[in-house]
């Protein structure tokens, strides 16, 4: 996956996102547990697409980097 296509895909998650938010008035259950997942891809991806980042300003190459598990990535400062 090249930043291109993980920029493509946070951006799909995010409309998600926003069509869940928008919909919140009408929890069925489902939408929160969604909603977490959600969160937790762009999570990953985000973490992702700054990884292969710093490993090109670094000089190495991007397509080396991997996605951290969620674990991971959940207990990241922002």
């Amino acid at each position: 996956m090249d930043n291109q296509d993980l920029l493509e895909r946070i951006q799909s998650l995010v409309e998600e996102e926003h069509r869940l938010r928008d919909a919140a008035g009408s929890d069925d259950g489902n939408s929160s547990a969604r909603l977490a997942q959600l969160e937790a891809q762009l999570d990953q991806c985000w973490d992702l697409l700054r990884q292969r980042r710093a490993k090109r300003d670094a000089g190495e190459n991007p397509d080396e980097a991997e996605p951290r598990p969620v674990s991971e990535v959940e207990g990241y400062r922002q």
